[in-house]
C-alpha cells in the first residue's frame, strides 16, 4: 500500500468502526479493488450484512472469496460459515470444510472448533474423534 491508501484504509476504518457504513464503503471500495485483503473483507461483511446498503450478496461473496483466497483468514473462516450455513450460497459442508480447514491452519480459534465439530459430527468431513480432538486442542480446549 502506498502512504495515499494507508491514510484511506485508516479513514476508511474508523467510518467503518463508528457505524458510517456508506463512508466506509466508499473508502473501501478503491482499496479493495487494488487487492486489498483487508478492504475486501470489510466489503463483503457490508454487504453480507446489508450494513450502509441493502444486503448483496453475489458481491458478499465476491469480496469473500478474493479476501479468503489471499489467505486472509477472517474471510477464509467467513466462507467456511457461508457455505456451513448456506447463506449467500448453497449449503456445502465440503467447502465449509475446506474454508474452515485454511482459517484454522492459520490458528484461527473459531475455526479450529467448528472444523473440530465437523469431524465430532462428521459433517463435510469423515467422522474422526482423534481429529476431532487434536483441533478442540488447538483451538484451547
Amino acid at each position: 500500500m502506498t502512504m495515499s491508501d494507508d491514510v484511506n484504509f485508516s479513514s476508511a476504518m474508523a467510518a467503518f468502526e463508528a457505524k458510517h457504513f456508506s463512508r466506509a464503503m466508499q473508502l473501501f471500495s478503491p482499496i479493495a479493488e487494488t487487492g486489498n485483503a483487508d478492504a475486501q473483507h470489510r466489503l463483503a461483511i457490508m454487504f453480507q450484512n446489508g450494513l450502509g446498503m441493502a444486503r448483496n450478496c453475489d458481491q458478499a461473496v465476491r469480496w469473500m472469496k478474493a479476501a479468503a483466497e489471499q489467505g486472509h483468514p477472517l474471510a477464509q473462516h467467513g466462507m467456511g460459515f457461508m457455505y456451513l450455513e448456506g447463506e449467500c450460497t448453497e449449503q456445502n459442508s465440503l467447502e465449509a470444510a475446506k474454508w474452515f480447514r485454511l482459517a484454522a491452519e492459520q490458528g484461527l480459534a473459531g475455526s479450529q472448533t467448528t472444523l473440530a465439530m465437523m469431524y465430532e459430527q462428521g459433517n463435510g468431513v469423515q467422522q474422526d474423534a482423534e481429529e476431532a480432538r487434536k483441533w478442540y486442542a488447538k483451538a484451547g480446549f
